[in-house]
């Protein structure tokens, strides 16, 4: 494991990121646990799961960020 002063600022960043999601995860947990959802809606958001996988749908997380100018 790689001390903090051996990361790039893109690998700090991205473990800054995770531990916050973890935390907040944690915290918060999932405000939809336990909750009911119509067999319709997961039938949509199943396929479209399956478009993004495919490449179908959706915007490659890089392309994103290189049109927003956030690099």
């Amino acid at each position: 494991m790689a001390t903090i002063a051996q990361m790039t600022r893109d690998e700090l960043r991205e473990m800054i990121e995770t531990i916050i999601e973890q935390k907040l995860l944690e915290l918060l947990g999932d405000p939809d646990e336990g909750l009911f959802i119509r067999e319709a809606i997961r039938e949509r958001l199943l396929r479209q799961k399956e478009a993004v996988a495919s490449g179908e749908r959706g915007e490659p997380f890089e392309d994103v960020v290189q049109r927003l100018g956030l690099e």
